[in-house]
């Protein structure tokens, strides 16, 4: 079973998945969330197979997240604009995303991840 792996490699968090996803041999195709960014489509439907509301799709912890200010303006924006938003730029995507068959996940929490991939 391949999995989508989508990650920036200088996180900590994401470093970590992925020696997590290759101790435990899952097949996976890796994709540098900066250089390609989730599209809109992309996002919606991760959005709707993971059941998550779209606000745990952003990465709060972001530079970015804060420099726009988005804890504020979030609330004010339709669902439709908060995907564009985060089509417009990878950094303001949580991460790591990791995309299955019948699943999306946001985040790295090893329980999760064992209880979808083991």
């Amino acid at each position: 079973m391949g999995v989508l792996f989508v990650n920036y490699p200088k996180c900590s968090t994401c470093q970590k998945a992925k020696k997590w996803l290759e101790a435990h041999q899952i097949d996976f195709t890796d994709r540098h969330i900066k250089e390609e960014n989730p599209t809109k489509a992309e996002l919606e439907a991760w959005q709707k197979q993971s059941g998550l509301p779209l606000k745990k799709f952003f990465n709060t912890s972001g530079l970015l997240y804060k420099e726009m200010n988005l804890k504020d303006r979030l609330k004010d924006m339709s669902e439709g604009e908060q995907l564009e938003l985060l089509a417009s730029d990878g950094m303001l995507v949580k991460r790591p995303v990791l995309v299955g068959d019948d699943f999306v996940l946001v985040g790295f929490k090893e329980s999760q991840w064992e209880e979808a991939l083991l």
